[in-house]
């Protein structure tokens, strides 16, 4: 089997402790892959070789252009091994190569979007009320980052962190999910490639008491930028205490669609489709609370039931794939506990409900019809093809259902009113909305949550920004001395 070593201060090595974790297939349910897990003691190698590069001239000397052109090596060399990457994150966590292979490629113009910032961080001279004083700020690196991917869109998340990161200047230790991290230990190949110096980028792997406590609660760790569940993101809340590191998160969501009915229902029905069967339903906006104005509600279940017939669940290596395998048998598992639930609360099941009768982590995609906001299906956070559609009557309703949540990323608005869309979409407690379209991205918009989905922002312009702190400097330009020193100028 394939074996995967840790990245450390521009080295590969095993960990100190020799722990080994394996990697399954979800595809077959075999293992295919080995990777070594970091102890605390590889956390610490990680961390001062980060720390100490932030002082080498070789990364604190160069200049912002020059920073900027090794993103954009670094850009080229994604897309030039997008299919390569793609193929194994594919076979390390079920998504699609159509998806991973693409999304690999597209991820190059978010490092060639930093890329352009990184010359253009600039500061201020403040038009100071001293006079005989000039006063300017400028941006600095925040320091030492720790960036903690997730497995489900391991090479987009890791862009949103490490694309700004990189450009303003810092050094990143990178925590790959524990949970098929092939394909950030892949990608660490083409940071070596790409020329940045040793110890600006390291990427490790392992589980939480070894790796990611001493990782998030590290002294010398300055940022965390945190992508996964609620429950970890606590934990990482709390081991910022120990360091006070600035963290965003982003976390899960249980993302509305909201279907008027004026909608054109053939954008609607895929709109739905794409946001809760694409990408296999592992994916944290997935708009899994389908709610659809009552006069149009048969219809639209119709189409996308019509529509369903021909989604095809297979190999995720396949051209002809639409859904693949579950990531992990546990989320299988979930996801028959949620819908026993919501039968139980007299949810009817339109089609699929179950796993698939062969190898691997297979759930049929799933359409459910709830009755009530309470039914379990529109409560909980299943990662998987299940789509769950709820009836409403006016628009305030809407609005309530959609906002009745606790977390807050994405949604969606199909209408064809304008002044609806604009209307209900700023009423939306939510840091997404899209209207009759749904899952796009770009390095240009920014994207994070409200309330449990995390706060903070990734992509985007003022993205980089949080990766740097801000320096006040101020001369006093006078011949005369410095007066009365127990008076504050």
């Amino acid at each position: 089997m394939q074996h995967y070593q840790l990245f450390i201060d521009g080295s590969w090595t095993d960990g100190r402790t020799g722990q080994v974790m394996s990697s399954q297939n979800p595809a077959t349910g075999q293992d295919w892959a080995t990777f070594a897990c970091a102890a605390a003691e590889d956390v610490d190698r990680a961390v001062a070789a980060a720390k100490r590069t932030l002082a080498d001239p070789a990364w604190r000397d160069m200049t912002q252009t020059a920073r900027g052109k090794l993103l954009y090596r670094l850009a080229e060399l994604i897309e030039e091994r997008a299919a390569h990457i793609g193929e194994i994150e594919t076979t390390d966590s079920g998504k699609l190569l159509a998806e991973t292979a693409s999304q690999t490629k597209y991820v190059g113009d978010y490092y060639r979007y930093y890329a352009g910032l990184a010359d253009k961080i600039e500061g201020q001279v403040l038009p100071i009320d001293k006079p005989d004083m000039h006063v300017f700020t400028r941006r600095e690196p925040i320091g030492v980052v720790a960036a903690i991917v997730p497995w489900n869109a391991q090479m987009f998340l890791t862009a949103t962190k490490l694309g700004p990161a990189l450009a303003a200047g810092c050094c990143v230790v990178l925590k790959a999910s524990e949970i098929a991290p092939a394909p950030m230990l892949e990608f660490a190949r083409l940071i070596e490639e790409a020329g940045f110096p040793a110890g600006v980028v390291s990427v490790i792997t392992g589980d939480a008491e070894n790796c990611a406590i001493p990782l998030t609660r590290h002294k010398d760790v300055d940022r965390v930028a945190f992508t996964g569940g609620p429950e970890t993101a606590r934990h990482v809340v709390r081991n910022s205490a120990e360091n006070f590191a600035v963290t965003t998160l982003e976390l899960g969501g249980k993302s509305p669609i909201i279907v008027f009915e004026d909608a054109d229902l053939e954008g609607a029905a895929n709109g739905l489709i794409a946001g809760n069967f694409g990408a296999s339903g592992q994916s944290c906006v997935a708009g899994t609370r389908g709610l659809v104005q009552r006069p149009v509600f048969e219809e639209l279940a119709r189409r996308i039931a019509e529509k369903s017939e021909g989604i095809v669940v297979g190999d995720p290596l396949a051209a002809s794939t639409h859904v693949g395998p579950l990531c992990t048998r546990a989320q299988v598992e979930k996801i028959g506990a949620t819908l026993e639930a919501a039968k139980s609360q007299g949810a009817r099941i339109r089609f699929g409900g179950a796993p698939l009768d062969r190898p691997g982590n297979y759930m049929a995609p799933t359409l459910v019809e709830c009755k009530t906001p309470e039914t379990e299906t529109l409560q909980v956070e299943m990662f998987g093809p299940v789509m769950s559609l709820l009836p409403f009557d006016t628009e305030e309703e809407a609005i309530a259902l959609a906002n009745d949540t606790p977390y807050g990323l994405g949604s969606g608005v199909f209408t064809q009113n304008v002044a609806r869309a604009h209307r209900v979409s700023s009423r939306l407690r939510a840091g997404i909305c899209w209207v009759n379209t749904y899952r796009a991205v770009s390095p240009i918009a920014p994207f994070g949550g409200f309330n449990q989905s995390g706060y903070g922002r990734e992509a985007g312009l003022e993205a980089i920004l949080d990766y740097t702190r801000t320096k006040t400097t101020w001369i006093n330009m006078s011949e005369a001395p410095m007066s009365n020193p127990f008076v504050m100028r």
